[in-house]
């Protein structure tokens, strides 16, 4: 950010809406996002809100196991310019994004997601809102991508569903627990409001010689936001952009169909700052501790973009604040190069108040990665040893942990280290970039600095940001809340390994799904065990009632650190997918598994901590395989 003075900060946040008509994202968006614009106001922050993302009951299915397309995209234009996803949330075709700045990724906390169906009077989730509201250096924001309903005789009901998603999206804690609570608020999407009583022949002459603002006032939402006390406090910029709706896909050229939908400016950005209120920041003015000022730098759609029947529509803002956080909540000591394996220990010490868990951990990433656990290796933040000990080092000179010569990747590169928090779901600590130079063993490849594997060895499933993810293994977790009536909750994003990852990248960015270097031992249970494990699947609610959230699990390799598990303890470097780790289609065991677990009914199994890719609650088949 451009810092104003030693506690105020100021950052550049740009939101983006499309309604993408369930087409195929284009090869390229960067004009879109705005970057290589050689601006010095380059954004921190990105918010994109889609609507009509395909949802048809094929691409649902599949979208259910691997990334959606468009979140693909977004995620390998943006990593090299070292924007992470931050988070994301999905509901039918309604998806939103939030990418950061890696360097800033400690300072957003607090991190929460939120749904609202308002289609089919609360049943259906074609319309409706997704949010993610976070901390940003201590201030409350929260982004809201709403798809409201069509129809230019539908304004009444535009404004309830607006009413019903403010009033159904409640957060946890005791900060901020509503959307307008938040002292900052971003509401985009495709909120569908129209043009009203004039003709479409006359919108169409305006638009062609550019007197737009003889539409301004006939426009459903510049009028909404005079009469509706729903409304009121939220600011939007000029519309000096032609109308983004409706056009013939494929053109430019306003509806040509039998219908001549007459054009409006369905796609829409605003803002509502916390009272006290603040308009449009002035030049030079500071805000006082605890204030906001917003100023829109940009506010325009992009004609170029024809693969929907909308334009997208970007805005660029200026926020500025005095900052409540100056320092990470977590800082890691690293050295500038490692180029022997015995230099891979990290430290790192914990601010006054940072809850910390026995399930976080640190992460290796390469330079350029694209979220949280897209990462070449970890280990675990701290031992099992007693608390007494863990406290001392603490006060003392704070902690330590080192990463095992084969957890190491081979070659040179440019990597970051992070401290994933469990607590927080987010990175509450990351180093500067360092370099990592260790020779090749004989016979690897260029690649294998990488981490990168064959592709049999990068098939698995890898789900995108788990909320209360117990490991740095991903899986099945605890989605985001959804307050619509008698639906099922929708099961989150979930990343694939994709011909991208294997060197058809549309952008430069690095190689993000990294596999396993080297060979992992497999682990051979006792049958007693086996049938243990089988035993403890059918407790329900043992994860649930457990303190530290739901368990997930990914394929990765256990790492060593000063407190590791000894070498000749099979558990502690099983392979997880001979632990059947890993999601699989696998109709030809069910009846396999049901008799195991029938076979398991009466047994127990020590509740031990077994692996990282295997915390408490763990109950899945040993047959399991990549999907």
């Amino acid at each position: 950010p451009v810092l104003a003075s030693s506690s105020f900060v100021l950052l550049s946040i740009t939101v983006v809406t499309w309604n993408v008509g369930t087409a195929m994202p284009p090869n390229d968006v960067t004009s879109l996002l705005h970057l290589n614009t050689g601006e010095t106001n380059d954004a921190d922050m990105i918010a994109i809100g889609l609507q009509e993302v395909n949802s048809k009951i094929n691409k649902r299915l599949k979208d259910a196991f691997f990334t959606d397309q468009w979140s693909e995209l977004f995620m390998d234009v943006l990593s090299p310019f070292h924007f992470i996803l931050v988070s994301t949330v999905r509901m039918q075709g309604v998806i939103l994004l939030v990418f950061a700045k890696y360097y800033h990724l400690p300072f957003l906390q607090d991190i929460q997601t939120d749904c609202t169906r308002t289609g089919l009077g609360g049943y259906w989730g074609n319309k409706g809102g997704v949010s993610v509201r976070l901390s940003i250096f201590g201030h409350m924001v929260c982004f809201l991508n709403c798809h409201l309903p069509a129809h230019l005789e539908k304004a009444e009901q535009r404004k309830e569903d607006f009413a019903t998603i403010l009033h159904m999206q409640q957060f946890e804690g005791r900060v901020a627990s509503g959307i307008l609570d938040h002292d900052l608020v971003f509401w985009f999407g495709d909120l569908n409001f129209r043009i009203e009583s004039l003709d479409i022949r006359f919108v169409k002459y305006a638009i062609d010689n550019n007197i737009l603002s003889q539409l301004w006032e006939k426009d459903q939402l510049n009028i909404a936001k005079s009469t509706w006390p729903v409304l009121s406090g939220f600011q939007e910029g000029p519309l000096n952009f032609p109308p983004t709706f409706k056009f013939d896909v494929g053109t430019n050229k306003y509806d040509s169909s039998a219908k001549k939908r007459k054009p409006a400016w369905t796609d829409r950005i605003l803002w509502k700052i916390k009272s006290p209120s603040i308009g449009l920041g002035a030049g030079g003015c500071r805000p006082s501790r605890g204030v906001l000022l917003v100023s829109q730098l940009c506010y325009c759609s992009h004609m170029e973009y024809t693969v929907s029947d909308h334009k997208p529509v970007a805005a660029i803002f200026a926020v500025q604040f005095a900052s409540k956080a100056d320092k990470p909540p977590v800082e890691i000591y690293v050295a500038d190069e490692w180029s022997r394996p015995e230099q891979a220990v990290v430290r790192y010490k914990m601010a006054a108040g940072f809850h910390r868990s026995s399930w976080d951990w640190i992460g290796l990433y390469r330079v350029g990665f694209r979220h949280p656990k897209d990462y070449v290796s970890y280990v675990w933040a701290r031992s099992d040893d007693g608390e007494r000990c863990l406290e001392k080092q603490l006060s003392v000179s704070g902690l330590q942990v080192m990463f095992s010569e084969e957890a190491l990747p081979k070659g040179k590169g440019e990597y970051i280290l992070g401290y994933y928090s469990n607590t927080s779901s987010s990175i509450a600590g990351v180093t500067e970039p360092f370099q990592i130079s260790l020779p090749r063993s004989e016979g690897s490849s260029p690649t294998d600095s990488s981490g990168s594997s064959s592709e049999e060895e990068d098939d698995s499933t890898l789900v995108l940001l788990a909320p209360k993810s117990r490991s740095p293994s991903p899986g099945k977790m605890k989605r985001h809340r959804s307050r619509s009536p008698s639906l099922a909750k929708f099961q989150g994003l979930i990343l694939r390994p994709s011909s991208r990852d294997r060197g058809t990248s549309r952008s430069p960015s690095p190689q993000s799904r990294r596999g396993l270097p080297g060979d992992i031992p497999t682990i051979h249970l006792p049958q007693e065990e086996l049938s243990g494990r089988g035993a403890k699947a059918r407790e329900p609610g043992r994860a649930a009632d457990s303190p530290e959230g739901s368990s997930v699990y990914q394929t990765v390799q256990e790492h060593g650190s000063p407190w590791r598990v000894s070498a000749d303890n099979s558990l502690a470097r099983a392979d997880p997918r001979n632990l059947g780790l890993l999601p699989a289609l696998r109709l030809e065991m069910i009846d396999q598994a049901l008799g195991l677990r029938r076979e398991s009914a009466d047994q127990g199994y020590s509740g031990r901590r077994m692996s990282p890719t295997s915390p408490p609650g763990c109950g899945t088949s040993l047959e399991g395989s990549s999907s």
